[in-house]
């Protein structure tokens, strides 16, 4: 007697993986690479993989009057880096929320030089689906960085709180098609975020514990995981199948 095959549904599990891979995260703004996708990154770490940050603009002139806040950010951003288990994290200096007045090749090559330097099998970046423009550009200038030749075999886009949610009206939305579980991790991911004490907000806000919580719990519910991170495919190469 053959068994009910259910539905197909347009949901991909990731599954536990033997082989040790090279992890790249890129974020535009420090705090990005943790809110995003911090509890796989700790997860990648924990399995053995090579996981590597790169955090684009210095993420504070723009915003702040103070440019001690520079030094502040990175070395919280060094801070959480130790607690995801992070091998390193770069920084690229560029202006923070200017990325999309500045000259599309200087972000090309900030993510171009990390890339070539790190030689990443996987890529987590940003979503084009977003409010904020510094992470539209940094999704663009990877798919440069990461073209056919570059090594890099997949790219996934994460989403990023307070940005991806806001994204409103007839515009096309972040749909994820690829759920990891976080069951384990969202205590690292969380404890890792407060590092950035400075971007700590109250509830109800996205950059609050409570919903950095909050949004583990539901995407875990889609996938069946008490908790869990959401991506998108952006790019799959693969040689072997």
């Amino acid at each position: 007697m053959t068994a009910d095959i259910p539905p197909e549904r347009n949901t991909w599990v990731a599954k536990e993986s033997t082989v040790t891979e090279t992890v790249l995260a890129i974020g535009a703004h420090p705090d990005d690479e943790v809110l995003g996708p911090g509890g796989t990154l700790a997860k990648h770490a924990d399995a053995g993989d090579d996981v590597h940050a790169l955090i684009v603009t210095e993420g504070t002139t723009t915003q702040y009057d103070d440019d001690s806040f520079v030094e502040q950010k990175q070395v919280a951003a060094r801070a959480c880096a130790n607690r995801l288990g992070l091998e390193d994290v770069r920084f690229g200096d560029l202006t923070d929320m200017k990325l999309d007045v500045t000259a599309h090749v200087e972000v090309n090559a900030v993510i171009e030089e990390t890339v070539e330097a790190v030689e990443p099998d996987i890529i987590y970046t940003h979503s084009p689906h977003e409010v904020n423009n510094d992470h539209v550009a940094v999704y663009e200038s990877t798919l440069v960085a990461a073209r056919p030749g570059s090594g890099v075999g997949r790219i996934y886009a994460y989403e990023t709180p307070s940005s991806t949610e806001w994204v409103g009206g007839d515009r096309r939305q972040f749909s994820p098609d690829r759920y990891v579980d976080i069951s384990e991790y969202v205590d690292t991911k969380v404890d890792a975020f407060h590092e950035y004490d400075m971007e700590v907000r109250e509830f109800p806000h996205p950059r609050s514990e409570q919903a950095i919580r909050a949004r583990a719990t539901s995407r875990g519910v889609e996938a069946g995981f008490e908790a869990g991170e959401a991506f998108s495919l952006v790019i799959a190469r693969e040689e072997e199948i």
